[in-house]
């Protein structure tokens, strides 16, 4: 995953969309409570709306864009979920999930009447299960109880990772049998605006008309950029583990592991504070694919996406869906737990699209693979 680095410059100059900005840029909605557009639409709600239809008169490449945004700006997700999750080659199950519809309705707050925020996590835990499942049942209320939500999302979230990681080294000061690490992915949808935060390897991939938009990297000791961060912090890399120890760069927990983590400002080479990656939803998006590396062993983000809207495609199930990439993850000789979450975006199963790819294979050279090294090190 390290050509991520170098990859990611030409993703954001092809979906502008997906560039960083702040939360209240996007959402709108907090400021208007979106009196011109469509109210929210759950999967409960089938109805849809039309427009009147006007005589033709001309149609020029500016009103073709014009309409285009317009149709985009109306977009409401109709939201459907489903989760599976396997144990895999494993002696112990320790993923775990969690898939909330309405966040202020599951802890009794009332953050906007009018829209609904979205909840989902995937955990991936090491050494244990304590730290997954403490992260999984904190974590969203911690969101949820800052002072600055909904407004200011993305620090929140952000505050809410360190804020739950030390929570968890308090109680393991206080049960040293809890003592454990776990890696988390989570997305929250409100409105049209999709937030993903990632510390680990756990994956989350948007598809947009077919195409996989990676919304998260892989947090490995191989990736440059956590290299440098990780030396910078007194770190090394060992035989590709973190301090030769851990297997991921970032995660929540593991403060029993010697030389990992600090509490300090400063930190240690371990960190617990996500990467985020925000965009808004249009009609050309179709789901969301939350799972943890188990199933990118054996999947490539595209893979996962072609295997999912195949079968949607077949039987429009979510969460049958789920289960049959998690099945799929086995046949493929996949030995680490296995959980998949997924997020759909339309009521109606995904549309068949081609996806264009290269027509010819593509190398390259050892010349070009050291002037990419060098980049990433520069």
């Amino acid at each position: 995953m390290c050509l991520q680095d170098a990859e990611q410059v030409g993703a954001d100059m092809e979906n502008p969309d997906d560039r960083r900005m702040s939360w209240p840029l996007h959402c709108d909605l907090l400021h208007t409570h979106m009196e011109k557009e469509a109210p929210f639409r759950t999967s409960d709600d089938r109805s849809f709306c039309f427009g009147n239809s006007f005589p033709m008169e001309s149609i020029n490449e500016d009103t073709v864009i014009a309409d285009k945004k317009q149709n985009q700006m109306n977009f409401a997700p109709t939201l459907r979920s489903g989760e599976w999750s396997d144990i895999g080659g494993r002696p112990y199950m320790e993923d775990t999930h969690i898939c909330i519809g309405d966040l202020g309705k599951k802890f009794g707050y009332d953050v906007l009447s009018e829209e609904v925020i979205s909840f989902y996590g995937v955990f991936d835990g090491h050494g244990g299960k304590s730290a997954a499942l403490f992260v999984r049942d904190h974590l969203p209320r911690v969101v949820i109880e800052d002072a600055d939500f909904p407004v200011e999302l993305e620090k929140v979230v952000t505050r809410s990772f360190l804020q739950t990681d030390a929570a968890f080294a308090e109680t393991c000061s206080l049960e040293s049998s809890l003592s454990s690490g776990t890696t988390a992915l989570t997305a929250i949808i409100f409105g049209r605006s999709l937030l993903v935060a990632n510390a680990g390897d756990c994956r989350a991939v948007l598809s947009r008309r077919g195409r996989a938009i990676e919304m998260s990297k892989d947090h490995r000791p191989l990736c440059m950029k956590e290299r440098k961060r990780i030396e910078s912090l007194g770190g090394y890399i060992d035989d590709g583990y973190l301090n030769g120890q851990l297997g991921v760069t970032r995660a929540l927990g593991d403060w029993h592991l010697e030389g990992l983590k600090e509490m300090s400002e400063r930190g240690g080479p371990l960190s617990a504070e996500p990467e985020l990656k925000l965009t808004t939803l249009t009609k050309e998006d179709e789901l969301l694919i939350i799972a943890s590396d188990g199933i990118w062993d054996v999947f490539s983000s595209q893979n996962a996406v072609d295997f999912a809207r195949r079968r949607l495609q077949e039987h429009n199930d979510v969460k049958l869906c789920c289960k049959e990439m998690v099945e799929e993850a086995l046949k493929r000789d996949s030995t680490d737990n296995l959980t998949v979450v997924m997020v759909c975006f339309h009521s109606e199963p995904p549309p068949p699209v081609v996806v264009e790819r290269p027509r010819f294979r593509r190398s390259i050279s050892a010349e070009g693979l050291q002037n990419i090294k060098s980049f990433l090190e520069g």
